[in-house]
């Protein structure tokens, strides 16, 4: 059976330069096996008419040449659509780098297994497309992307980027820490009378979606949770969190006795009890309510000491009325 060889070429653009290779070739081929990726790039692929190693880095105006039968492209190319999605977000901040968008209780980051479509980062795809801001069709591989996330059931401030640049600028940010601070605003059973600064180690269970903290062996997870009233049994407290563990928060507080109210999975059954009950809540009293903008790069130096806060959702702000 005869094969036809398909000539695939590719300009590289703002949106894609500054990365390695064997990066945008993974992205572009996101069906691909690996094997199949890294034996193109060696037989397959040339950029400006030469062979070059997945460690090569890519500038802009590359032209790269992709030999690959038309089947074997179909199958490996993941098509890139414009989903429709109604906004569910606010907007806490905007500028021609980054969307800071109030995400929802309830909502996810990104999709999974179950839900593809309405997820935060298809809502704010859906956003920059209505405002001509973003075309998929105009992107080889580049969509807007989130330097955090948050848990689906925990609200507040995310950070998605508009352009590669900013995207790898702000994916630095975050992992050297100290230039994006986070904050939360949380209530907790348990009175905490002054600033706690919490280290230690956690592994994961993905089979149970839980973490655990252990004295050896695990990730580093660091947590400054300073409390700002207490009332009988319950304080509410803001955490600023220096990594960024899944349940970091959580699992932190629960460990010194001071579970989150409304956490189903750390907290306490016959608190969460009283508190349903009471006022009807059923998900962890937890929202990431503040950024703050320290030692930014040149470049962003316009953000330079810029606090953006989001308003706390009405039930939490009804219920810390109550409490306190």
């Amino acid at each position: 059976m005869l094969y036809n060889v398909f000539m695939k070429e590719i300009t590289i653009t703002d949106n894609e330069q500054n990365q390695r290779l064997d990066k945008f070739i993974r992205k572009y081929l996101a069906k691909a096996p690996l094997s199949f990726i890294y034996k193109a790039i060696r037989k397959d692929i040339k950029v400006n008419g030469k062979r070059k190693s997945g460690e090569y880095l890519l500038r802009k105006g590359d032209e790269i040449t992709v030999y690959i039968k038309d089947e074997e492209l179909e199958k490996f190319v993941k098509t890139k659509k414009n989903v429709e999605t109604k906004k569910q977000f606010g907007i806490a901040y905007e500028d021609e780098n980054i969307l800071v968008v109030e995400k929802p209780v309830g909502l996810l980051t990104h999709g999974d297994g179950v839900e593809k479509k309405n997820h935060l980062a298809n809502q704010v795809v859906s956003y920059l497309v209505s405002k001509g801001e973003y075309t998929s069709c105009d992107e080889t591989t580049f969509s807007p992307a989130a330097v955090n996330r948050l848990d689906r059931n925990t609200g507040g401030l995310v950070i998605f980027c508009k352009n590669y640049g900013a995207l790898q600028d702000f994916n630095l940010m975050i992992k050297e820490r100290g230039s994006i601070r986070k904050f939360y605003k949380t209530v907790v059973w348990g009175k905490l009378n002054k600033p706690v600064h919490l280290v230690d180690e956690m592994v994961k269970d993905p089979g149970k979606n839980r973490i655990s903290l252990v004295s050896d062996g695990g990730k580093v997870m660091e947590t400054i949770v300073m409390p700002i009233k207490s009332v009988g049994n319950f304080t509410l407290a803001q955490v600023e969190i220096i990594t960024g563990r899944t349940h970091q928060i959580r699992a932190h507080l629960a460990s010194i006795g001071c579970p989150i109210i409304g956490d189903g999975k750390y907290g306490s059954l016959q608190v969460n009890r009283d508190i349903k009950e009471k006022f009807g809540l059923t998900t962890q009293f937890l929202y990431a309510y503040m950024l703050k903008f320290e030692s930014c790069p040149e470049k962003y130096s316009y953000l330079e000491g810029k606090e953006i806060t989001a308003k706390m959702p009405k039930r939490f702000s009804d219920i810390e009325e109550r409490l306190f």
